[in-house]
């Protein structure tokens, strides 16, 4: 059985017991989340498609900052640099259930 969600304007097919890092959600290390926004659902070949009641429940197991990401800019001839960088802020869930 597996679901595809919307987490955050980002959509991630599911499976029970899958852990994996999505935008960060709110909540601390142990909490209990729950997804509704489901687009497809699949059980034994029955597809259900989003206004079905489909229900993603999940264990938040960890804040996390994903790779530095660097934004360099610099213009020829005109002494222009600019050098930023920053760190996308992730959530790492385990689905524990799919309902």
């Amino acid at each position: 059985m597996f679901a595809v969600v919307k987490i955050a304007g980002k959509q991630f097919k599911v499976e029970k017991d899958q852990t994996l890092y999505v935008p960060k959600v709110s909540g601390n290390t142990g909490d209990k989340v729950e997804f509704a926004d489901v687009v497809l659902a699949d059980s034994n070949g029955n597809l259900k498609f989003s206004n079905s009641g489909v229900k993603i429940s999940a264990e938040i197991l960890d804040q996390v900052k994903g790779e530095k990401v660097i934004a360099y800019k610099q213009k020829r001839r005109k002494g222009f640099r600019k050098k930023k960088g920053h760190r996308t802020h992730y959530t790492k869930i385990r689905v524990t259930d799919i309902a």
